[in-house]
């Protein structure tokens, strides 16, 4: 639950959400994302109110508008890393050969044009997670939700995902919102904003 969070996010903005288990952090990301609706209040993206559209609406808009970042990365076994990352363009208008320039470039953003046509089995999980990553941005969204993106990795891994989303936050102009206990990968961002109860309690500005 949250009380009364006000949080403006600009554009090209990179903001860790920081704060104990059970403080609001998935909840605002779930709120950010259309995935829950607010009680009271509003949830307005890039001019558009998401708390008042209908399932449809809303599909749609996180369709175009929003990536996933999970610390499971989420990837089918039985695909190879260039299947795995299609699979969102699987639900737009774009020709196969469309599809393949776009899966191609995500994963060369990612560092991974070498490795499309290996199974997850076959990547260390800083790879699982470039592929997942790769899949995130593969529609060009313009916001990254990011829920604990480095929480199953080794320090290596992690420093490695920080570097990738930092790139795609500084050169690629994404605005990435991270949510993680890790005081390190907070580091990484632009803000931190802690909450704890449902409620914001401060933030602060790299």
């Amino acid at each position: 639950m949250l009380l009364g969070v006000n949080l403006e996010i600009p554009r090209g903005d990179f903001l860790a959400l920081m704060g104990p288990s059970g403080s609001g952090k998935t909840t605002l990301l779930n709120l950010l994302a259309g995935l829950d609706r607010p009680s009271q209040g509003t949830v307005e993206i890039g001019g558009q109110r998401i708390d008042r559209m209908g399932e449809g609406q809303l599909a749609h808009w996180r369709s175009r508008h929003v990536g996933f970042v999970f610390q499971l990365y989420n990837l089918l076994p039985t695909l190879t890393a260039e299947r795995n990352v299609e699979l969102p363009l699987l639900l737009t208008q774009l020709s196969g050969s469309e599809r393949k320039s776009h899966v191609a470039t995500a994963l060369a953003v990612v560092g991974l044009a070498d490795r499309g046509k290996h199974y997850p089995r076959q990547l260390s999980g800083g790879q699982e997670q470039r592929v997942a990553i790769a899949r995130a941005i593969v529609g060009d969204p313009t916001l990254l939700l990011c829920d604990e993106p480095t929480g199953d990795l080794d320090r290596k891994s992690e420093e490695e995902i920080l570097d990738l989303l930092q790139a795609l936050n500084r050169q690629h102009g994404k605005t990435i919102i991270m949510v993680t206990h890790n005081q390190h990968a907070a580091a990484q961002a632009r803000r931190i904003v802690y909450l704890n109860k449902g409620q914001l309690q401060a933030e602060r500005i790299q």
